[in-house]
């Protein structure tokens, strides 16, 4: 089978409730990682359950259930979480980390430095 043909290796899930971002990250990475999308924190949950990524993308501020709630939830399975948010103070950043996130990226997403930190955790 021609390598253009095949489905990417890694699936990717991107816990995000505003739409436009998430095609924005979808445009990003289609090419390179399965994509699974869940509209907040409790969608993430249950979707990391049923599809097993590899990495996620977190947003902090989601309706039913935050991003630092669901990702306390889904670090006790121990996988890759990286925040993605507009929120930038060192206190958000300090404070997703102590909820167990792997890294952090800020809003508006620069697609090389997004590119590069999902290779650095899922190679």
């Amino acid at each position: 089978m021609d390598s253009q043909n095949t489905l990417p290796v890694n699936k990717l899930l991107v816990a995000e409730d505003n739409e436009s971002n998430f095609l924005l990250v979808m445009t990003i990475l289609k090419r390179d990682y399965q994509i699974i999308h869940a509209l907040d924190g409790l969608e993430a949950i249950q979707k990391y359950r049923q599809y097993s990524p590899d990495a996620i993308l977190m947003d902090l501020k989601m309706p039913n259930m935050d991003g630092l709630e669901a990702t306390r939830e889904i670090r006790k399975l121990n996988t890759c979480i990286i925040v993605v948010s507009a929120f930038a103070f060192d206190s958000d950043k300090q404070e997703a980390s102590a909820a167990g996130c792997t890294d952090y990226l800020t809003k508006p997403i620069d697609a090389r430095l997004l590119k590069e930190t999902l290779k650095k955790y899922l190679s």
